[in-house]
């Protein structure tokens, strides 16, 4: 068994070498190669997760104003929904305010047209009054002067 041992020992110190070297090389490989590639995944990572939440930023940003814009536009349609309104309200008054005096013109030329009728209706029978009087007269004179023939 000492023999063993003693194989297993020269075996141990052979591989110290060996050992050294993967141990430098670890250290060389992690010092040269794996760090900086850990800080450029880093780096990496982080320009990433910057870009996302900048992109969500930028999001939330255009979200918000176009809730901003679209309840701007309600505002300015519903504006000009009352000023439309108000103005067919003015309109219409001021059509029911033509309509009105256009009936008052009316009605006034309906009564003054009346007015004059009555009158002349009034000349007429006075000027038929006096024509049958005379009619009358010239009847009653031809009557009497034929029967004082």
């Amino acid at each position: 068994m000492e023999a063993t041992l003693h194989a297993l020992g020269g075996l141990l110190i052979k591989a110290i070498p060996t050992f050294l070297l993967v141990l430098l090389l670890h250290f060389y490989l992690k010092r040269v190669f794996f760090a900086p590639l850990a800080r450029i995944l880093e780096q990496r990572e982080q320009a990433t997760e910057g870009a996302r939440r900048q992109a969500e930023e930028l999001l939330a940003r255009a979200s918000s104003l176009a809730a901003q814009y679209e309840e701007a536009i309600r505002q300015a349609r519903a504006e000009i929904y009352l000023g439309q309104e108000a103005a067919r309200l003015r309109w219409q008054q001021e059509h029911e305010q033509l309509l009105r005096e256009a009936r008052q013109r009316a009605r006034a030329a309906v009564e003054q047209a009346r007015q004059e009728l009555q009158a002349e209706l009034a000349e007429a029978r006075l000027a038929l009054q006096s024509r049958s009087r005379q009619l009358a007269d010239q009847i009653a004179g031809m009557v009497l002067t034929e029967r004082a023939a």
